[in-house]
């Protein structure tokens, strides 16, 4: 059986992507595998669409809509841990599919870094083992983002 990192929207759309936190107008919203950043979360586009432009007007808006929400569970369930802002990031350099990278930053990260894309954080931070989620360490946070996103989406029907 291949692994559900190798289609993750595929993946989500049945119900095997172990990340999801919730299931959106537009896709769905996942917690990062990695969380050197508590609350990273990416909104992954469903239907499967290349870019942000294929949308048609009221997808796209939905799509944008959506990546807000979650930014917004994110400063609900984290503003007490020095949360400074959030982040919004569509790329698709490597994943050539539309979804939208919603990047905590905090007080604590250090200045050099806080002023930067969080692109520029070394790419160990990606691999190491103490940044990969773990339920352990992040299951009560993911939670109540899972709690709040419920909420957003009840009230934004």
């Amino acid at each position: 059986m291949p692994d559900w990192r190798e289609d993750r929207v595929g993946s989500a759309e049945h119900g095997e992507n172990l990340f999801v936190l919730q299931r959106m107008a537009s896709g769905f919203a996942v917690i990062g595998d990695v969380q050197f950043l508590p609350g990273y979360c990416v909104l992954l586009a469903s239907p499967r669409r290349n870019h942000l432009t294929d949308l048609p007007p009221s997808e796209r808006r939905q799509f944008l809509f959506d990546m807000s929400l979650v930014g917004e569970a994110i400063e609900r369930v984290y503003r007490d841990d020095g949360l400074l802002r959030v982040n919004y990031e569509i790329q698709g350099n490597t994943d050539a599919f539309l979804h939208a990278h919603i990047w905590p930053r905090y007080v604590w990260e250090d200045d050099d870094r806080r002023r930067l894309p969080v692109s520029r954080y070394p790419l160990a931070c990606w691999s190491d083992p103490g940044s990969q989620h773990d339920d352990a360490r992040h299951g009560a946070k993911r939670r109540l983002l899972e709690a709040a996103l419920r909420e957003l989406v009840t009230d934004n029907r």
